[in-house]
């Protein structure tokens, strides 16, 4: 069971895993997935279960059913997990534990991919 909501575990593939992301498409899998492993993190990605869809309004009575629109398909989504149940995001970036493949520290920015590269800042608790 979960703490908190940033240390959630899963079931994935089997497998009891810390949840790294939900709902990730193809290219922020292939992106955690790479970091991780680079971080010696064994990297178990499953596909995230659609999302539920809400009831159907019930017709007034007297009145024809509405026709339903085919819904669009569901975008193709995944759910990313380690298999370290001791891994949990927040921690791994501030306190600066994982590593890009050029040897700099990942930064939030680098991890959300805002940055294409990561710079290494200086803590605030280390700047004089």
């Amino acid at each position: 069971m979960a703490i908190n909501k940033n240390h959630e575990f899963e079931d994935l593939d089997g497998v009891k895993c810390a949840v790294v992301e939900k709902n990730a498409g193809k290219d922020r899998v292939a992106f955690l997935k790479d970091l991780l492993e680079y971080n010696n993190y064994k990297v178990i990605v499953v596909p995230s279960p659609p999302p539920k869809a809400a009831p159907a309004p019930k017709p007034v009575e007297g009145e024809a059913a509405p026709v339903e629109a085919a819904a669009p398909p569901a975008p193709e989504t995944f759910t990313v997990g380690v298999t370290n149940v001791m891994f949990n995001v927040t921690n791994a970036l501030f306190g600066r534990a994982l590593k890009t493949k050029n040897g700099h520290i990942v930064t939030p920015a680098y991890w959300q991919q805002k940055d294409a590269v990561s710079h290494d800042e200086i803590p605030y608790y280390e700047q004089h």
